[in-house]
């Protein structure tokens, strides 16, 4: 019997390959999601995890594709190449629309999916753009006098 997969990172993973597939192939959302479920064994709680951060991610696309271009010097939207857009936009999907992950993981690990996945420039290209988002957040701990 196979090993079910548990870690967040396959599942981010994952997020991105059905997000691919609907990006690309032009594939249904709910087949897209289906079909990327039905291919390995998860934990229950991981295949929760895909399926909130696919929704997120396709709910909140055209914002996420907003702050991404608010942030690019130079470069223009179109020429941001398929794959990094896409997890761009799961990252910052992450980061906003997410409670219980520290926004340094979801950066740390979109790095670490585009250094795998992407090309050799891609890693520091999707660590820039989230870490200007990043600098942008509000600080949570700070007090706000009334």
């Amino acid at each position: 019997m196979p090993k079910a997969k548990h870690t967040r990172r396959s599942a981010r993973e994952t997020v991105l390959q059905a997000l691919y597939a609907v990006e690309v192939g032009q594939e249904h959302e709910a087949k897209a999601l289906k079909d990327i479920l039905d291919r390995e064994k998860r934990d229950e709680e991981i295949n929760e995890f895909i399926v909130e951060l696919f929704e997120i991610s396709l709910k909140n696309r055209d914002w996420c594709e907003n702050e991404i271009k608010s942030r690019l010097n130079n470069w223009e939207f179109e020429r941001v190449a398929v794959l990094d857009r896409l997890l761009l936009i799961l990252a910052i999907s992450e980061i906003f629309f997410i409670d219980n992950i520290p926004p340094k993981v979801s950066i740390a690990e979109a790095i670490e999916i585009a250094k795998q996945f992407s090309t050799e420039e891609s890693s520091a290209f999707i660590n820039g753009v989230l870490d200007n988002i990043y600098k942008s957040l509000p600080k949570v701990n700070e007090v706000v006098s009334t």
